[in-house]
C-alpha cells in the first residue's frame, strides 16, 4: 500500500478537496460537483498551527483545490454553508473550523439550524489536547466528575453525526463516516469532526487511496411497492384531496413532477416554508404557504380536507397549525418522505419512504396507466380552489397596495420589494415577523427563489445565510440577485458579515425595516396578554422600571452598515417612502456591489389573517386583564387541538 506521510490537518483538508457528489436532475442529466467547495475559518490558538497551516500549504501549492474563505463570527460561517448547500440542493455544502474554547462553542447555534433544518454542514471544532500533557490548557473546560469531558461534546445533541479524532489512524474511518451522513439525504445535518489541536499537527501515514478523488451518488429511493399501493388507495378514494409540501420536494429537484401531477389531477397545493417555490405563486393549484403563518385559501382547504398528501414535510407546528390545521373528522394522512423519521411522524396512517420525484414519477405513471383514473378532484371541488386562491389574492393586492404613510407597513413594503425584483431573484429571510408576512404574501416565481429559515427561525441568519446563498448561486454560474430582508431585531443579532461581502465583492441587497423594537414578540405579546413588555428598543426609564417609554434610541443603523464598507441608501419618512424603496431597489440590482437599504416602518400594520394558530401556552391565572382575557382566548383555540394528525 502506497503512503504518504502527513499530518492529520493536512490529510483533512486534502481529503475534502477530493469527496464529489454526484446527482441525477429531473431530465435525466448527471450532475457531479465538490461536496466541499471550501473552507471557512476563524483562526486561533486551537487550530492556526493545524487546520491553518493546512489550508496555508494548500494555497501555496494547489490555491484552487481547497479554497480559504474568511468570516467575521463562527455561528455566521455555519450560516453561510447552510445558504450555499440551500441552493445547491443539498449535494454540497462548506467546512467550518474554528478555534478551541468559545471559537468552537459559537458555532453550536449553526449546528443546530443546520440539523433542524435538515440541510448539510460540516463543522471542525478544534478541541483541547488529547494527550493531555499540558492540562489544564487555555479555555479547556474542567469537570471534575469526567475530566475527558470538554466543550465539543455539545455538539453531540445538535449534530447529525459527532466523533473527536484522538488518534492520527481514526482520521480516516471518521471522515468517510462524516461524508456518507453529509451526502445522505435521510440522514444530513450538522457533520461534526473535534480536532484535538495537538493531534490536528502529528503526522501519520496516509494511504494515496484515502486521498483520491471519491464520488458520493445522493440516494434516491423509490417507494415500496405495497405502501405505495396502499397510498394509491386512499388517494384515489378521496373526495377533496390536499397537498402538503415541504422542502424535500425542492431537495429533490422534484417540482416538475410536482406541477404536472396536480395539473393532471387538480389537487390543491399548500407549501410550508421550506417548500416555498413548489410552484410559481400564479399556478391554478398553488394556493400558498399552509399552517399558523399561512394563507386563508390553503388553510380554508386544509381544515376540509378528507386525505392530505404530505411530500417531503417534517410537519413542524407551523405547517400543522399546532395540530389544529386538518379538522376533517375522518382525515387520513399520506407522508411521503426520505426519512423513514418524518414519514412515520404524528402517527401517519400511511407512509411512504421514498424520495419526493421517485414517488411522484409512480404516481404519474399510475396515471398514465389509468390505474388511478380516478385521482381526479370533481368540478365542484375545482370551483372551490379557484374561488379561494382568487379571494386571497385579492387580499394580497390590497395589502401591497401603497399606503401613503410617512411610515409604511410591512405587507406594503414586501409589496414594492416584489415589484421591483426579477422573476428569478432569492429573496431570505429567517426570523422575526417577516416569516409569516413573506409566508403569505410573497409571490414566488422560481423553484429557488424563496429562501426562508424557520426550522430554527435564527436571528441573525438572515445576512451570512443570503451571503452563503448568493456564494451557492456564483458557484453555478448563475448571476440572479439575492434580497435579504431583515429586521432591526436580527439585524443587531448578526451582522458583521456585511464585512465578508465587502471584502470579497459579494453583491447582496440588504433591506433592513426598522421597527425600533422586536416587531413579532412584539405583536404575540400582546397575544398573550403581556402588553408589549420588553420588546420595544426604547431608553430605559429608571422611575418606571422598564423600557417602554417613548424616548426611541438614538440608533443609526445606516451609519453602522455605512461603517462596514457597504453602499447605503436611506428611504425617507416621507408619503413618497414606497415608490422611494423601489427607486432604491432598482439602483441596488443596477450596481455591482453590495448595497444596504434604510427603511422605517410601522410595526403595528399586520398582514391579513390567514387563520392559522401557534400554540404559545398563556399564564392560567394572572392579576394582568391583558393576561385573563388572552388566556380565554387561548383556551377557545386550544379546544380544536388533536394529540395526533392521524
Amino acid at each position: 500500500m502506497t503512503t504518504r506521510r502527513m499530518t492529520v490537518s493536512q490529510a483533512l483538508i486534502e481529503f475534502l478537496a477530493n469527496q464529489w457528489t454526484v446527482d441525477r436532475a429531473a431530465d435525466g442529466t448527471e450532475i457531479r460537483e465538490r461536496t466541499i467547495p471550501g473552507t471557512f475559518g476563524i483562526f486561533g490558538h486551537g487550530n492556526v498551527a493545524g487546520i491553518g497551516q493546512a489550508l496555508k500549504q494548500v494555497n501555496v501549492e494547489q490555491p484552487d483545490l481547497m479554497p480559504y474563505y474568511q468570516a467575521r463570527n463562527e455561528q455566521a460561517m455555519v450560516h453561510q454553508s447552510v445558504g450555499y448547500a440551500r441552493m445547491h440542493r443539498r449535494r454540497g455544502t462548506y467546512a467550518a473550523a474554528a478555534s478551541v474554547g468559545p471559537g468552537a462553542t459559537n458555532l453550536l447555534t449553526g449546528a443546530a439550524l443546520a440539523t433542524t433544518n435538515r440541510l448539510p454542514a460540516l463543522l471542525l471544532p478544534s478541541d483541547t489536547f488529547a494527550t493531555r500533557v499540558a492540562d489544564p490548557v487555555l479555555q479547556q473546560l474542567e469537570q471534575p466528575h469526567d475530566i475527558g469531558l470538554t466543550v465539543n461534546d455539545a455538539f453531540r445533541p445538535v449534530s447529525r453525526f459527532f466523533d473527536r479524532v484522538q488518534r492520527p489512524e481514526q482520521l480516516f474511518s471518521i471522515a468517510l463516516a462524516a461524508m456518507r451522513v453529509l451526502t445522505d439525504p435521510a440522514e444530513t445535518g450538522a457533520v461534526t469532526i473535534a480536532l484535538p489541536e495537538d493531534v490536528q499537527a502529528e503526522a501519520v501515514d496516509v494511504p494515496e487511496e484515502f486521498l483520491q478523488p471519491r464520488e458520493w451518488r445522493i440516494r434516491r429511493p423509490r417507494p415500496e411497492r405495497d405502501a405505495f399501493a396502499v397510498a394509491l388507495e386512499a388517494i384515489r378514494e378521496a373526495k377533496r384531496p390536499f397537498i402538503v409540501a415541504g422542502g424535500g420536494v425542492l431537495y429533490s429537484d422534484a417540482e416538475q413532477q410536482l406541477r404536472a401531477f396536480v395539473e393532471a389531477t387538480g389537487i390543491p397545493v399548500g407549501s410550508s416554508q421550506a417548500g416555498g417555490g413548489v410552484l410559481d405563486w400564479d399556478h391554478p393549484q398553488y394556493l400558498g404557504g399552509v399552517g399558523a403563518t399561512g394563507t386563508l385559501a390553503a388553510n380554508r382547504l386544509a381544515a376540509d380536507a378528507d386525505v392530505i398528501i404530505g411530500i417531503g414535510t417534517r410537519y413542524s407546528d407551523f405547517t400543522t397549525s399546532s395540530r389544529t390545521a386538518f379538522q376533517h373528522p375522518g382525515v387520513r394522512f399520506v407522508n411521503i418522505n426520505v426519512a423513514s423519521f418524518d414519514a412515520y411522524k404524528h402517527g401517519t396512517q400511511i407512509p411512504v419512504i421514498a424520495d419526493a420525484r421517485e414517488a411522484l414519477v409512480e404516481l404519474l405513471a399510475a396515471l398514465e396507466g389509468g390505474s388511478a383514473a380516478q385521482l381526479g378532484v370533481d368540478a365542484a371541488y375545482a370551483e372551490r380552489i379557484a374561488a379561494e386562491k382568487a379571494a386571497w389574492d385579492g387580499l394580497v393586492d390590497e395589502a401591497f397596495a401603497p399606503s401613503g404613510r410617512e411610515l409604511p407597513g410591512q405587507p406594503e413594503i414586501i409589496g414594492a420589494v416584489q415589484r421591483s425584483s426579477a422573476a428569478e431573484d432569492v429573496v431570505v429571510q429567517a426570523a422575526g415577523s417577516l416569516p409569516g408576512d413573506l409566508h403569505k404574501l410573497w409571490r414566488v416565481r422560481d423553484a429557488l427563489g424563496y429562501h426562508v429559515e424557520y426550522a430554527y427561525s435564527c436571528m441573525g441568519y438572515e445576512i451570512a445565510g443570503g451571503i452563503g446563498a448568493k456564494r451557492g448561486l456564483t458557484a453555478a454560474g448563475d448571476d440572479r440577485d439575492v434580497i435579504i430582508m431583515v429586521g432591526d431585531g436580527s439585524y443587531l443579532m448578526l451582522n458583521s458579515e456585511l464585512v465578508t461581502a465587502v471584502a470579497e465583492g459579494i453583491k447582496v441587497i440588504v433591506i433592513l425595516i426598522q421597527n425600533h423594537g422586536y416587531a413579532s414578540i412584539g405583536h404575540l405579546s400582546e397575544t398573550v396578554g403581556s402588553e408589549r413588555f420588553g420588546t420595544w428598543y426604547r431608553e430605559y426609564d429608571d422611575t418606571a422600571k422598564n423600557f417602554q417609554g417613548e424616548r426611541v434610541l438614538p440608533v443609526d443603523l445606516a451609519m453602522n452598515a455605512r461603517s462596514y464598507g457597504m453602499d447605503v441608501i436611506e428611504v425617507e419618512p416621507t408619503s413618497d417612502a414606497i415608490s422611494d424603496l423601489e427607486r432604491a431597489i432598482a439602483q441596488a440590482k443596477a450596481s455591482d456591489r453590495a448595497t444596504f437599504i434604510h427603511i422605517n416602518s410601522d410595526p403595528l400594520v399586520y398582514a391579513p389573517d390567514g387563520a392559522g394558530w401557534w400554540d404559545v401556552p398563556v399564564q392560567q391565572v394572572s392579576t394582568l386583564e391583558s393576561t385573563q382575557r388572552a388566556r380565554a382566548a387561548y383556551e377557545e383555540q386550544a379546544a380544536a387541538q388533536k394529540p395526533l394528525l392521524g
